[in-house]
């Protein structure tokens, strides 16, 4: 049985939709989608799917003949993604134990989730068992920190003004920026023909309060982390001056935000094991 989200779960579901998915997330779902090559009629899933963003992108591609389900574990990003589209299956559940029937997908696609599973090779043995013979797959996970500054100095503030819980929150989705880490993955776990990218995406902002709160108010909540609205405040105004450089024109927030993306087939079997 499904969890009842809270009202916490729920408002930072929203905010997460609101602030960081025009930002960050729906400039990747095309290539996210063409990597696992989706067309026309196809039955899709989305692992980990939050709000829904992708799966909203794959029901456009599949059209009336397909069909998408998308799963997540946060029951408040699935109220917010039944919300916004009542044409796709949503469900509660985990990456390593999928409620989906063996070979009942002709793709599977992650967008930005694996960071956060607890057994990542077991995920992708999954994803695989759900996928009928010669389907395909297609995970993204972003660049390392490294590699985007602009939320490292974010993760610095954040460990001086809150805290390590806060500063680690924003640091996790930056934890598997080794592209050929993630090939070896989903070798494996018994991926055939795999093959990653790594692409330059730009984050786009309406502001620079608009980028920190979408993490305070936002992304932090959702990883349980919930700071008061005085501390909030205080960091928003020295994030004004410490952030400064990435304002472009008209007071808007732009920086690199770059992204593997590494698909895969699955070749015989309910598992490819070879």
């Amino acid at each position: 049985m499904e969890k009842r989200p809270t009202g916490e779960e729920i408002a930072g579901a929203g905010a997460y939709e609101e602030l960081h998915v025009p930002a960050l997330f729906q400039e990747w779902t095309a290539r996210v989608l063409e990597a696992a090559d989706v067309r026309a009629g196809h039955r899709v899933l989305d692992v980990a799917c939050g709000t829904g963003v992708l799966s909203r992108s794959a029901a456009e591609r599949v059209g009336n003949s397909g069909e998408v389900t998308g799963i997540d574990p946060n029951p408040g990003m699935l109220a917010v993604a039944r919300r916004l589209s009542s044409g796709i299956r949503w469900k509660e559940g985990v990456a390593e134990d999928l409620p989906a029937e063996d070979a009942s997908f002709e793709r599977v696609v992650s967008q930005f989730g694996m960071m956060f599973f607890t057994d990542r090779g077991a995920a992708v043995e999954e994803m695989l068992r759900v996928l009928v013979p010669e389907g395909r797959l297609a995970v993204a996970v972003w660049d390392s920190l490294a590699n985007t500054p602009a939320y490292a100095q974010a993760v610095d503030l954040l460990d001086r003004m809150a805290g390590p819980d806060a500063a680690y929150a924003l640091r996790a989705p930056f934890v598997m920026g080794d592209r050929a880490a993630l090939e070896q993955l989903l070798r494996d776990a018994g991926a055939h023909d795999v093959e990653g990218a790594t692409h330059l995406g730009r984050a786009r902002f309406p502001s620079l309060r608009a980028m920190v709160e979408a993490d305070l108010r936002g992304w932090l909540p959702v990883m349980g982390v919930n700071l008061e609205e005085d501390l909030i405040l205080a960091i928003l105004s020295e994030a004004e001056k410490e952030l400064a450089e990435y304002v472009v024109s008209n007071g808007r927030v732009e920086f690199a935000s770059p992204a593997h993306i590494v698909s895969g087939r699955k070749v015989g079997g309910l598992l490819a094991t070879g």
